[in-house]
């Protein structure tokens, strides 16, 4: 198994094989949280005014996503975990935008990715114990970053758990989760002036470690449309 540890869209545009697309802060942990909650579809799309068509043709769908971490006008929720926790959840269809994760399974399916697997911590040994089953001859672990432009800790540590689990190592955990609390980088989600953006529980939320043992799995609809489906 050839393992490509690959940064931001521009990594996802060389994604080949199985593509795992992770974003912890948030996309991906909310998708996770989402399905949980009974969710019955997402679709992920990259650009705005695409959630917005799909919104007018699908009027009874939730409207989620951001752009630089401030939930866009008009949308229902923005992309955070914590505010979305208490909507009523089982059987809807959400629309999803992000300015990394989304774009991220965009840039992975142009680039022909067999598969796309939109991954965080909350279901990454799941993930790992997915390929190990599949065994792909070639995978790649894309870290979105911020705004899918600048490397993240919180990415970047979650594509070496899996890949540790698919090399055979046992990943420190506990110490990757205690050096990241200590990362400026986080500090917005402890800022009080920042809760209605970045919300504490947000972190709480998104570094609760396998979480889910579920996958999941993002498949092109359209040109820029996507529908992720829990696959295991």
């Amino acid at each position: 198994m050839e393992i490509r540890m690959l940064q931001g869209v521009e990594g996802a545009r060389k994604a080949a094989g199985s593509a795992v697309v992770i974003d912890v802060f948030r996309a991906f942990s909310l998708e996770n949280y989402l399905f949980a909650a009974g969710v019955s579809r997402i679709l992920p799309v990259g650009r705005e005014e695409t959630a917005r068509e799909l919104k007018r043709r699908m009027p009874e769908a939730l409207l989620v996503g951001e752009r630089l971490g401030v939930k866009l006008p008009g949308f229902d929720y923005g992309n955070s975990p914590w505010q979305i926790r208490e909507a009523a959840l089982p059987g809807r269809t959400v629309i999803h935008t992000t300015s990394a994760g989304t774009q991220g399974i965009a840039a992975a399916a142009a680039a022909g990715a067999d598969e796309i697997l939109p991954s965080a911590m909350v279901n990454a040994r799941a993930v790992a114990e997915y390929l190990l089953k599949k065994r792909p001859a070639v995978v790649s672990i894309c870290c979105m970053g911020l705004n899918g432009r600048e490397e993240a800790p919180e990415d970047t540590i979650c594509g070496n758990w899996i890949r540790d689990w698919l090399v055979g190592r046992t990943p420190d955990i506990e110490r990757d989760l205690a050096r990241l609390r200590e990362d400026p980088t986080v500090a917005r989600f402890f800022d009080p002036d920042k809760q209605w953006v970045f919300p504490e529980g947000d972190y709480h939320m998104s570094t609760d470690a396998d979480r889910f043992d579920q996958v999941l799995s993002a498949v092109r609809l359209d040109e820029d449309i996507f529908e992720t489906k829990v696959i295991f």
